[in-house]
């Protein structure tokens, strides 16, 4: 008898043995499914061949003397990064459309494609719609606030057409790169500028036109090489306003060392 009740002895022990471990196993397990979740860090975004890695695009650059910084892109929306899309604009290639509802610039390219960009707003960039040419552009440029400004900041009197303007730089409002925007040959006082504050790509600030990543402004600066036709909308497809003369203007003119930009190719009339 005792040699028959010996395995079932150790039968028993290893069911109780097995209980005890499943149970110790659900209670683990019941721990780590009701702490909390671990979020998920963001995708890495992901550049097209074409463009280059995000890494070289939006790292530091050295430029007419001066030491841009990389730009911490991780931090930013992805849909703001610069890239290639389908171009949903209809415009000619070579038109920059620059949406003010989306906060998204196009170049508009052949085959369907346009480079997107992604902008900042600021009051000056809502109060100007419509159809015009990049006029002149510039690298480093000047930065002279108009007089109706600096009656708001008397501080910026330093800064005047009279006294010469801000000098160029890392923290001129201008950036690295301006595009000046005429319509009928008359400056808007509209501009397509750089920006170090590369937080408010995307976003509506208190004052500006058009602002981009100074990266970014640079990149474009080097693919307008004439006369680009314009498109400012507050939506694709919108109806396009007219100049509003009344608008508030944050630059009081040209530099007088601007590049005059050529006549409009004849693919883009």
């Amino acid at each position: 008898m005792a040699t028959d009740s010996s395995p079932v002895l150790l039968t028993r022990r290893r069911f109780l043995n097995m209980a005890a471990m499943g149970a110790a196993a659900a209670t683990v397990s019941a721990c780590t499914t009701t702490g909390p979740s671990v979020p998920l860090a963001p995708p890495e975004p992901q550049a097209q061949p074409e463009l280059g890695s995000y890494d070289i695009m939006y790292g530091p650059v050295f430029d007419g003397g001066y030491e841009v910084p990389a730009v911490p892109y991780r931090k930013i929306d992805a849909k703001f990064l610069r890239q290639i899309v389908r171009d949903p604009t209809g415009e000619r290639p070579g038109t920059i459309v620059v949406d003010t509802s989306e906060h998204f610039l196009y170049l508009v390219r052949e085959n369907g494609e346009a480079i997107r960009y992604g902008v900042g707003l600021g009051r000056a960039g809502f109060e100007w719609a419509g159809r015009a040419v990049v006029q002149y552009k510039r690298e480093w440029p000047k930065w002279t606030p108009p007089d109706e400004m600096i009656a708001r900041q008397p501080e910026l009197e330093k800064y005047s057409v009279r006294n010469g303007g801000m000098p160029p730089g890392l923290m001129n409002p201008l950036g690295a790169r301006a595009l000046y925007i005429f319509q009928n040959n008359e400056d808007t006082l509209y501009r397509i500028h750089g920006s170090p504050e590369w937080h408010s790509i995307g976003k509506s600030i208190s004052s500006g036109c058009v602002r981009l990543m100074n990266q970014d402004i640079i990149d474009l600066h080097s693919r307008v090489p004439g006369k680009t036709p314009i498109l400012v909308t507050s939506g694709l497809g919108a109806r396009v306003a007219s100049h509003d003369p009344g608008g508030v203007p944050v630059d009081a003119g040209v530099p007088e060392d601007s590049t005059l930009l050529g006549r409009v190719s004849r693919s883009w009339l």
